[in-house]
């Protein structure tokens, strides 16, 4: 009988193990309030409310990922126990940017695959009664079309969407070339574009939709175009620009008091923070809201309750208040199938130890770990060094493949193949470096099943292929000692030694060596023989960005990094992401079964399966993830590397 991916799967996520958000609000009538209120309970991270339209009892729906995916949560302004929808998560294992107007639940999943690849899976759902367990999602977005960032007109008829249509995505990722569409609620497959290139809509009334889009100046700035409910479906309006340069601005939420104010999300030339502003459109002023009490933290998407008296945002935590205080070292994350468990790890690039009960990471890249698999005890063997791309030894306990220097480098950096021995008990270790320094760049090893070989990448022909090189001894001033095993004017990368010995997969552009965006996946048998390309996207299979493949433990699955999905929310809302359309996917050896294993808007990457299928498999029920495991929540976590005040 035919079995699906079965086992343990550990990655990593970029930064998000250090949001710690939580979302807070501030009275901005009479007077903006010397400090914020938070308003959800520090359990894991909180982003994304609105403020629901009750005014007798007033609340907030906010996604969490407090049960190992994205959901909607719904909590009084009063405080208390966040309450699960029961919706949000029966189907999907994403959601975003929820919206309640007249007990009806507005929300983008993604948890309907397109039929082409390379398109986001984003799409808005509505829900009749928000809280009715028997109440079923009905999806707003035509089929084929891709939606994001809803918002909905004052009087609740209208919604606006940032939306790609039917338009396939482009690949990129600093801004999304979206539109912004109108439809009305009640007959959602009339829509109308009413203005080319935004993203992130809000409503002043049902008159005028606030967006946001990089001016030709370089500045993000928020523009205006006006609504006319009467003839929307025949109208193209001309957008104004309303926030001048000088200052970045994201994420409106505009003011419910005749649209003269609104709500942004900054970046301002001097600071690497992102803060909250109320800009006055009369006076042309702004009004600073979040800089004054918590300088140095970032604060995300704004939103504005319907009388305009609280202006809510989300933000790191901070460290005196009651919630989570420390960075779980293993954090289980749902998984859509049911034999394949999930777990994020606090570190790049896992590596089991041969009996599954260690594994080895580095964490921000300046080091090399080594933590149990249950997370209950960590050892640091490198630290102070930039370490990266990391294999265990198959049939030594105690010994580690590592590569040491720049991860981003050009091909005649030095970068050095390492192993790393060492012994818990006094927690020595012995670093060994098996490749000359004169041979330029050298990284990602991957170890032979019997612990006789290590593969790896190497620049040293002026080109990036893979080269075998012993496991013990490393590499000789003698030629002989080294073995190239690829060759081509070609980026080959990332390798992985299968369990049975037989191939080696890797990442490559040698398909289309002039473009150093595209990989696909190749193997080849450790001999250099039977190199062939596995070919994963259907259709326009030369768009691939796949990285970081590795082996099942029974050799049959592949599992690996690629951009397949697209982009499942709008970049600039978030932190940095390197590449916010990496997801995890598996993929049988032969090119058959391809599944969907994340879904954010994060990068999710090098991944890691274990490699064991008896008792010492993980058990998630056993990972030790309370407070005083792994290191301390401070919030330190970058804004998008290409958001740029030097304009």
């Amino acid at each position: 009988m035919e079995t699906g991916p079965q086992g343990t799967i550990l990655f990593f996520t970029v930064g998000r193990t250090d949001y710690g958000f939580d979302v807070f609000s501030r009275q901005l009538l009479p007077s903006i309030s010397a400090t914020d209120r938070r308003l959800t309970d520090g359990i894991s991270v909180n982003f994304n409310a609105q403020f629901n339209d009750d005014e007798l009892n007033p609340s907030i729906v906010f996604v969490s990922e407090r049960n190992g995916s994205p959901r909607i949560y719904h909590i009084a302004a009063g405080a208390g126990i966040p309450k699960p929808l029961p919706h949000s998560g029966d189907t999907t294992l994403f959601v975003d940017r929820p919206i309640v107007r007249n007990r009806r639940l507005y929300f983008v999943s993604a948890h309907e695959k397109p039929n082409l690849p390379f398109q986001s899976w984003s799409a808005l759902y509505s829900v009749e009664d928000y809280e009715s367990p028997t109440a079923f999602p009905r999806r707003l977005t035509p089929p084929g079309a891709v939606d994001y960032s809803p918002a909905l007109s004052r009087s609740g008829d209208f919604i606006a969407v940032a939306s790609y249509g039917s338009r396939p995505w482009g690949g990129e990722f600093q801004e999304l070339q979206t539109d912004i569409v109108v439809f009305r609620g009640s007959d959602p497959e009339k829509r109308a574009v009413v203005c080319e290139r935004g993203g992130w809509p809000s409503w002043s009334g049902d008159s005028a939709i606030f967006f946001h889009r990089q001016a030709e100046d370089g500045w993000w700035s928020v523009f205006r175009v006006e609504f006319s409910p009467d003839n929307f479906l025949d109208l193209v309006s001309i957008p104004t620009r309303v926030t001048p340069p000088g200052v970045h601005c994201f994420t409106p939420a505009a003011m419910h008091d005749g649209g003269s104010r609104i709500a942004v999300a900054t970046r301002r030339k001097g600071s690497k923070y992102r803060h909250i502003e109320i800009f006055d459109l009369e006076s042309g002023e702004f009004s600073p809201v979040t800089e004054p009490v918590n300088p140095n933290s970032h604060h995300y998407n704004p939103f504005v309750s319907l009388d305009s008296k609280f202006l809510g945002y989300h933000r790191f935590r901070g460290e005196s208040g009651p919630g989570e205080t420390t960075i779980p070292r293993l954090d289980p994350v749902a998984s859509p199938i049911k034999d394949l468990r999930m777990v994020r790890i606090a570190g790049a690039f896992p590596a089991f130890s041969p009996g599954g009960d260690l594994v080895a990471f580095n964490p921000g890249f300046g080091g090399l770990r080594v933590v149990k698999s249950d997370g209950s005890k960590e050892w640091t063997l490198v630290k102070d060094r930039t370490s990266f791309g990391n294999s265990w030894s198959p049939t030594e306990r105690h010994v580690i493949y590592t590569s040491m220097g720049p991860i981003f480098a050009s091909t005649d950096t030095t970068v050095q193949i390492a192993r790393v021995t060492f012994d818990p008990r006094d927690l020595g270790s012995e670093v060994k470096i098996l490749t000359r320094t004169d041979t330029g760049n050298n990284a990602f090893p991957s170890c032979s099943p019997d612990g006789k070989f290590v593969v790896f990448r190497s620049g040293r022909s002026g080109y990036k292929n893979l080269y075998v090189v012993d496991a013990v001894e490393g590499e000789h001033d003698d030629d002989g000692s080294v073995r190239q095993l690829t060759e081509g004017k070609c980026i080959d990368t990332m390798p992985s030694w299968s369990p049975r010995g037989d191939l080696i997969a890797f990442s490559s552009n040698r398909h289309n060596p002039s473009n150093t965006e595209a990989f696909s996946i190749y193997v080849i048998r450790p001999d250099g023989s039977d190199l062939r390309r596995i070919h994963v996207a259907d259709g326009d299979a030369d768009r691939e960005r796949i990285n970081h493949v590795c082996f099942s433990r029974d050799g049959e699955w592949l599992l690996f990094t690629a951009n397949l999905g697209g982009v499942t929310v709008e970049p600039v809302s978030a932190p940095n992401q390197f590449q916010p359309y990496g997801d995890l996917y598996v993929m049988r050896l032969d090119g058959s079964g391809l599944r969907r294993l994340t879904w954010n808007g994060y990068e999710n990457g090098t991944p890691a399966w274990h490699p064991k299928s008896d008792c010492v498999e993980m058990k998630l029920g056993d990972l030790h993830l309370g407070e005083g495991v792994g290191d301390k929540l401070t919030g330190q976590f970058d804004e998008p590397l290409w958001i740029s005040c030097d304009i």
